[in-house]
């Protein structure tokens, strides 16, 4: 089966029934199970659409996609048609629902169960940033929600928080009469006439080194557990399987092709959104249900992802023969925009697209399969407005910026079309840093003037758009984590070391780029000898002189460098782990956060490994970011400082931080 176009340009709730005519299954053998599975992932609390552009007729059109109302829409739509169809159906979201809006600053948990539980998903991933609050919170999110959240790997029996928590499972198994499901939980008593379809979960397994807040919860090899999973369900009756994970596109192939049995992958973490949008003008990120050998050379698994901020949903088919594997599977991506059009990026109303103008769009999009013109859903988009929105936006405080044209952030280079050079946004946050910490308060607090300044790609969380810049877009939606800010001595070598090992661990196709470094006041150039496999670092140069006039000076391997960045990466999280090696026996490093209001530094004495957890070790009291009188998030006040004090215009550096060459 081939799906056709799921919508017309302008689909409301109340259309759905029309609009969806002419989309039944194609015909099968009476021995093949076809199950349709619509899925989102890496959600990251974008209530509200995001501001975006594509190309229709040769021309760039400025607009909005998705949102979580939009989202809705189209979920009930497709629902709708399976249940017309008569078709089995499952939906599927692949983990982080948590973070990134204002919305889950201020909310926290809370408003993700409130919304997210409108929507009729059948189970969720467990994501790493479902960890960046704490296990109490995390617990209160998994109870309120009416869907499971799943990950088969992982013991949560010695924390305290989630150990008797019912709704974290490794897996949910589902019965299907048609469109008709039910949830099986007496895996001995299986029924026997109807399809069954198990769904289990797979989370990172050096969670710990990602998401530090993880507590008790032990994590287990990720090849190994889903071995098991799949063996004991097929041991008890259940054939088609399908793994949810967060884990990232390029992991998943990998454990497609070391695991036996996973007729499905439905990913999340890396942001993927799989599928050729070239006739958008945007970015070919690879195959859309790209079928991967299972290592027996006789199974085979398909492989899925829906890109991120509810920008887009994939739906696809699955059909299964009698012993469970897969026969079928092919399906796409859909990007939901809204239906007002703009020839600028500030989409000023004389900017707006006329009547004219705007009918060419939306003829170009009827023609296209992976963009459809999606309404909001109009009871949750009330819901949002009335409950939330109102405390959002007395939130984001002055203004500190203009912004002439949007700031794209490419976590890594090359990527959706980005130049070699990568983001726009990583090197204006780090510049800022470099700034913050070289100002007298900082220095006097520090002792060190810093000489350069390095951010990971994955702590930003958006673009910068254009029109007015405010102080919340920095500290609620750009740098949300509330990590503070440290100035660490390290030698030219581990900074050498540090780019190499981050940079390569990106290169495979698919990967998650998050450790990706940036910097402020350094500069340097790697290139990649074997495609998506290897590579090598050029040079690395430390800047003097201002960004008018740079000077570049090569690193010295011998020499030490007051280095400014998050405490997050600092400490060697994410991949960074050359500066937990420098620190793991000493450190000269200072942490720095706001106590009763007066900047304060804390003393790093040195850096331990517990488990698979880095430890800070203080030499007297360490930052309570808990308490009332201290604030932690100097890494977002440094850059809301820099912009008001120094970039009131909004544009890109004056130089080029990052240099990468990728092999033809």
């Amino acid at each position: 089966m081939t799906f056709s176009k799921p919508l017309t340009a302008r689909l409301t709730a109340v259309s759905v029934a029309l609009l969806l005519a002419g989309c039944a299954q194609t015909s099968q053998p009476d021995d093949v199970f076809n199950l349709t599975v619509a899925h989102i992932n890496d959600t990251h609390s974008n209530f509200d659409p995001v501001k975006s552009s594509f190309t229709a007729n040769g021309d760039t059109v400025y607009n909005e996609f998705g949102g979580h109302p939009r989202l809705k829409t189209m979920s009930d739509a497709y629902k709708e048609q399976a249940q017309q169809n008569d078709d089995s159906f499952l939906f599927l979201h692949g983990g982080d629902a948590w973070q990134g809006s204002a919305y889950f600053k201020l909310n926290e948990g809370a408003m993700n169960a409130d919304i997210l539980s409108l929507f009729g998903i059948d189970a969720m991933a467990l994501g790493n940033h479902e960890f960046d609050l704490n296990n109490t919170k995390l617990n209160q999110f998994i109870s309120d929600i009416n869907f499971p959240v799943l990950a088969a790997n992982i013991d949560a029996s010695e924390d305290a928080d989630l150990k008797d928590q019912t709704n974290l499972r490794p897996f949910m198994v589902y019965a299907f009469d048609g469109n008709n499901k039910t949830a099986i939980r007496d895996l001995d008593n299986l029924p026997t006439d109807k399809d069954l379809v198990a769904v289990f979960g797979l989370a990172l397994d050096n969670m710990p080194n990602i998401a530090p807040n993880t507590g008790d919860i032990k994590f287990l090899n990720m090849v190994t557990s889903a071995q098991a999973t799949v063996d004991m369900l097929k041991a008890k009756g259940v054939n088609n399987i399908i793994a949810l994970t967060h884990i990232g596109n390029a992991v998943d192939v990998d454990v497609a092709s070391k695991v036996n049995g996973i007729d499905l992958i439905v990913g999340g973490h890396s942001h993927t959104l799989l599928g050729d949008f070239t006739n958008l003008g945007l970015h070919n990120n690879g195959t859309y249900a790209q079928i991967v050998k299972n290592p027996d050379n006789m199974g085979k698994t398909c492989v899925v992802q829906a890109g991120e901020y509810a920008q887009a949903i994939g739906r696809l088919q699955v059909s299964f023969n009698q012993q469970g594997d897969i026969v079928n599977c092919n399906g796409h991506n859909v990007l939901l925009s809204n239906d007002e059009f703009y020839s600028q990026p500030s989409r000023h109303d004389d900017e707006k697209f006329d009547s004219v103008a705007t009918q060419d769009v939306v003829e170009f999009i009827d023609q296209a399969e992976n963009i459809t013109i999606t309404a909001e859903e109009a009871a949750m988009r009330q819901r949002i407005d009335v409950n939330y929105k109102p405390a959002v936006n007395q939130a984001y405080g002055k203004t500190i910026a203009q912004v002439p044209v949007e700031l794209k952030h490419e976590r890594r280079p090359g990527d959706r079309g980005s130049d070699k050079h990568g983001s726009d946004v990583a090197p204006i946050l780090a510049e800022g840093q470099y700034f913050w910490a070289n100002t007298a308060e900082v220095q006097q607090v520090t002792g060190m003037k810093v000489d350069f300044a390095l951010i990971g790609a994955g702590g930003i969380r958006t673009n910068i758009e254009a029109g007015e810049y405010r102080q919340g877009n920095v500290s609620l939606e750009m740098l949300p984590f509330a990590n503070f800010m440290s100035v660490v001595p390290v030698s030219g070598k581990v900074i050498k070391t540090l780019i190499n090992d981050t940079v390569s661990a990106t290169l495979a196709a698919g990967s998650h780029a998050g450790k990706f470094p940036y910097g402020g006041h350094i500069r340097y150039s790697y290139t990649e000898t074997v495609a998506n496999k290897a590579g090598k670092v050029d040079f690395v140069e430390v800047m003097t002189g201002t960004e008018a006039a740079p000077s570049w000076t090569a690193i010295e391997e011998s020499k030490t460098y007051n280095v400014a960045l998050n405490n997050y990466n600092a400490t060697g999280n994410d991949g960074w782990t050359p500066l937990y090696e420098a620190q793991k026996n000493s450190s000269k490093r200072v942490d720095l956060a706001f106590v009763d209001g007066k900047l304060t530094g804390f003393k790093v004495k040195n850096i331990v490994k517990v488990g698979k957890k880095y430890q800070v070790n203080y030499q007297g009291d360490a930052p309570n970011c808990k308490a009332d009188n201290t604030v932690c998030n100097t890494d977002a006040q440094a850059v809301m400082n820099y912009i008001d004090s120094e970039r009131n215009t909004l544009t890109p550096l004056g130089y080029e931080v990052v240099t990468f060459n990728r092999a033809q």
